[in-house]
């Protein structure tokens, strides 16, 4: 570790949202610059720093100083405050005001703006009210580095400064000293280890039962973003006392607390006696008691002319409906809920377009819906009839962070037709039963052979498993579907077998099912960039922007997300290479991805749109949402990221006409079979695949996918319990 002082000369850099930079440096005493990198908060021109940190040599840029710690040192001589106050670090000081605070106050100009405010007043010209705007600016500019050198000297990355004071703002360090668990329940994920390592690195007095509880709620934080509902009791108790180092009668305890404080709920009925965070227990435990109730409650007799409303439905949209088929329409009439499933080109999306006409035909009222936008707009244009979003339909309130509509206030319909419900996840599902009224139809349509839902829970294959609600499978590939190489490869994918991936030869041209045979990740890479940038433009006469789109299992490596974005963006954005870039990474043109549900801007999960609009002095963008323009101020941008490539995941609902995968061996801990499979059934007109045949043969033969810990199949199939 190396120690230097000096000032920043010039910032070439600055990420606003993670506070990394990269600046000219003027170490005291030295003539010539260095430059600089690390996370300092909002590093001006003129800013005395002391850097701790490593030298390093980059083989592009040369030698460089990583700072891990910095301290900012205040310029002592009358001349360096001048020339600190004026340089425009604190808002509400120009020169003139500069000059008579130094007039009035000498050397001690900074340490009365820092200490004693009130006495700004002091000076001519400079009221009350002024004087405590120049307080207010002069906290702000030095609450964040505060917030980093408290961080810093207790062995925290400064990189999470940034959340935490977007989480708190002035009250950061004050809950970080008072209070440090509370991170753990308001930043999920990276919180609890930030309180926890603040915790052990200082002489904090924390109860050991605090510590527990936080512990046993970060594990079954943790649980959840896997896809979890519950844990078993016994697993969650000695994995806390293993992970953390705590007692086991200490833990117990704190389980028992949590439990009686409604935080948490232990069901002791059901095997394994498995915890749940309460919201997802009581999400559960509303499923199985409202689907049982809409069970239990007796089917009207359907219309005497039911058969002449079917042939007349089917006549009018002028379609030919297999035998299954029919037998669902026949379903509708005497089951309250069904489930349809089946993979691509088995008529699941005509099956839809049949059931809402003969519900019209018989006069009964329907909502269409489906998990996410994309799916929605999707199933609306293939109906030709309105669809919308599960959770527009139940109506959020932001004020009160829950749904309009529940059992007190439930939809106004007599069925619902959910399409996509392979993404409908437990907490979802919970608050779309209570809104359904009892005696309405539920039709849950979606193929249960694809990724579930990324949140907790499996809710559909939970349903086909618990065979309470009947399920009918499609199967038949309709003669046009089965012409489809992708629908084809899709389907073999799907029973296990080998999907076509004969190698392309070097003059053939792409066909709707390609295989594109690379070795290093850095040529499937490359091939992925001419691809988009070259080949399928020319070959296809597509947009590679809004027709293409890179799914990857992993979001590391050289060929997962983290890399691929920027290499694309440099490629396909011509803005990329001349204009400069808002937070470090966004330009006017991009493509990004809204990362989570955000009820106010009315932008969900998933949800891919265009940069339309930058204003770097304002730290604003503007995206446009297939013709719905939504702003975003420069603390929002962390729900934004580029979406030139995308995880799998992230493509659920979602269907392009033509779709790029990897598949390499280094992502071997993903390469499952419905992950592959999910990635073919996104496509439209054309599938390419790049890698190695070993890593589509691993795919493929990996049929064994993490069970995620749900009761809802046993609930169905027992009887709803209480705890």
């Amino acid at each position: 570790m190396s120690c230097i002082e000096g000032q920043i000369e010039r910032v070439t850099f600055r990420n606003g949202d993670s506070h990394f930079m990269i600046a000219k440096f003027r170490p005291a005493g030295q003539a010539a610059l260095i430059t600089v990198l690390g996370h300092i908060p909002e590093p001006r021109p003129g800013d005395i720093l002391r850097l701790n940190g490593s030298w390093q040599n980059h083989p592009r840029y040369g030698q460089q100083f990583s700072v891990s710690h910095f301290e900012v040192l205040l310029p002592a001589g009358i001349e360096e405050i001048r020339q600190y106050l004026c340089s425009g670090l604190v808002k509400g000081i120009g020169l003139k005001t500069a000059e008579r605070l130094l007039r009035h106050f000498q050397a001690e100009t900074l340490k009365i703006i820092e200490e004693q405010p009130e006495r700004l007043a002091e000076v001519r010209g400079i009221g009350p009210e002024s004087a405590r705007r120049i307080s207010d600016a002069w906290q702000a500019h030095h609450q964040v580095r505060a917030l980093m050198t408290f961080l810093q000297a207790h062995g925290v990355k400064p990189a999470h400064g940034a959340r935490i004071f977007k989480q708190y703002g002035a009250d950061a360090l004050d809950v970080l000293r008072n209070d440090p668990y509370r991170l753990a329940a308001d930043i999920p994920r990276i919180g609890f280890y930030i309180a926890d390592t603040i915790v052990r690195q200082s002489d904090l007095t924390i109860d050991a039962g605090q510590r527990a509880q936080a512990c046993l709620r970060y594990l079954l934080e943790e649980a959840c973003d896997d896809g979890h509902t519950c844990v078993a009791r016994q697993d969650l108790l000695e994995r806390c006392c293993t992970a953390f180092d705590l007692d086991h009668s200490c833990v117990t305890d704190a389980l028992d607390h949590m439990a009686a404080e409604a935080c948490v709920t232990i069901c002791q009925r059901a095997p394994d006696r498995p915890v749940y965070p309460t919201a997802l227990y009581e999400a559960e435990n509303v499923i199985a008691r409202r689907i049982q109730a809409m069970l239990d409650i007796p089917v009207p007799p359907a219309p005497v002319n039911a058969r002449r409303i079917l042939e007349t439905v089917v006549r009018r949209l002028a379609i030919a409906l297999s035998e299954a088929q029919l037998d669902v329409l026949e379903s509708v009439f005497d089951q309250r809920v069904v489930i349809i499933t089946g993979g691509p080109g088995t008529g699941k999306t005509t099956l839809i377009r049949a059931i809402t006409a003969v519900f019209e035909a018989i006069g009964r009222d329907y909502l269409l819906a489906a998990p996410t936008g994309r799916a929605a707009r999707r199933i609306a244009e293939v109906t030709g009839r309105p669809a919308g979003t599960l959770h527009k339909l139940l109506g959020y309130n932001l004020s009160e962070g829950s749904f309009e509509h529940d059992q007190d206030d439930p939809l106004d319909t007599q069925a619902l037709i959910v399409d996509e419900a392979s993404m409908i996840d437990t907490l979802l599902m919970g608050n779309l039963i209570k809104a359904l009224p009892l005696q309405a139809n539920l039709i849950l349509v979606g193929d249960v052979f694809q990724l579930p839902s990324v949140g907790p829970g499996s809710v559909l294959s939970d349903l086909i498993t618990a065979e309470t609600v009947r399920t009918f499978e499609l199967k038949e590939v309709f003669r046009q579907a089965a012409q489809s190489p992708i629908i084809i490869n899709a389907h073999k994918v799907r029973h296990g077998e080998l999907p076509d991936i004969v190698p392309l030869t070097e003059n053939e041209s792409l066909k709707p099912f390609t295989f594109i045979e690379q070795g290093s990740l850095a040529h499937v890479a490359h091939a992925i960039v001419d691809l988009c940038t070259r080949r399928i433009p020319d070959e296809l006469g597509i947009d590679p922007v809004r027709h293409v789109q890179v799914l990857t299992p992993m979001h590391k490596s050289a060929v997962g997300t983290l890399h691929l974005n920027p290499l694309l963006q440099q490629a396909l954005n011509p803005a990329a290479h001349d204009a400069k870039p808002l937070a470090g990474r966004f330009f006017t043109g991009d493509k990004v991805m809204h990362l989570r549900n955000n009820y106010q801007k009315e932008v969900f999960n998933g949800e891919i749109g265009t940069i339309c609009a930058l204003d770097a002095a304002e730290h604003r963008l503007t995206v446009d949402y297939e013709g719905r323009s939504v702003i975003y101020d420069e603390a929002d941008l962390d729900e934004l990221s580029l979406a030139y490539a995308i995880s799998v995941h992230k493509s659920q609902g979602s269907e392009y006409p033509v779709i790029i995968l990897p598949m390499v061996t280094q992502h071997y801990i993903m390469l499952q079979r419905n992950l592959l499979y999910t990635a073919l059934t996104r496509a439209r007109r054309m599938v390419i695949l790049i890698g190695s045949p070993k890593a589509v043969r691993v795919a493929v033969q990996a049929d064994q996918p993490c069970r995620r810990q749900s009761w809802l199949g046993w609930r169905l199939s027992v009887g709803p319990l209480d705890p």
